[in-house]
């Protein structure tokens, strides 16, 4: 998974131990390895350094569950400019082989723009060519309406039935998505 993926108005570009090293606070670094300008905001919400951390961490491991993750970097057609404004991946879901959870996050000014729906519609196909892979898992809290209109819109479906080890937290609502 080391191409990026085009979108309309996006590039997805896949995560590398050196790029997520950059993120911890090297933002020149950051910028260089994306050719993208890097916003003041940045990181959007939930994205701390115990995250990146983490991420780092699991892309070294390849004995352990499926990891991927890209950074989104809008292709601002008005200036030109290339400036990153989300991230999103997989994690796969212990003892579960055939599924992975996916997570993302928009920074707050680049929201409710359809970026995280288009960035989300771009992954799914590349998500289901892994080998094995026939479900895709989100969690989100109930009063995030747009990112459960992002799920929506992208064929997810809310279950009460959670795998264990997908990471949902007390209060979540869970959507699935099965290959078809």
């Amino acid at each position: 998974m080391t191409a990026s993926i085009p979108t309309e108005h996006l590039e997805l570009i896949p995560s590398t131990r050196q790029i997520l090293e950059c993120d911890l606070g090297d933002r020149a670094g950051l910028a260089r390895h994306l050719s993208a300008a890097i916003p003041e905001a940045w990181p959007p919400p939930l994205m701390d350094e115990n995250v990146i951390r983490e991420f780092i961490r699991m892309s070294s491991d390849t004995t352990g569950p499926v990891f991927a993750a890209w950074y989104w970097v809008l292709n601002d057609p008005l200036d030109g400019r290339r400036v990153l404004i989300g991230n999103g991946g997989i994690l796969g879901v212990e003892n579960v082989p055939d599924t992975v959870v996916l997570g993302y996050s928009v920074l707050d000014e680049y929201q409710n723009r359809g970026y995280a729906t288009e960035a989300v519609r771009a992954l799914i196909p590349k998500i289901f060519s892994l080998p094995g892979i026939r479900r895709i898992i989100a969690t989100t809290y109930p009063d995030l309406r747009a990112s459960i209109r992002v799920l929506e819109k992208n064929g997810f479906v809310r279950t009460d039935q959670v795998p264990a080890g997908t990471g949902a937290e007390e209060g979540t609502v869970c959507f699935v998505r099965e290959k078809s």
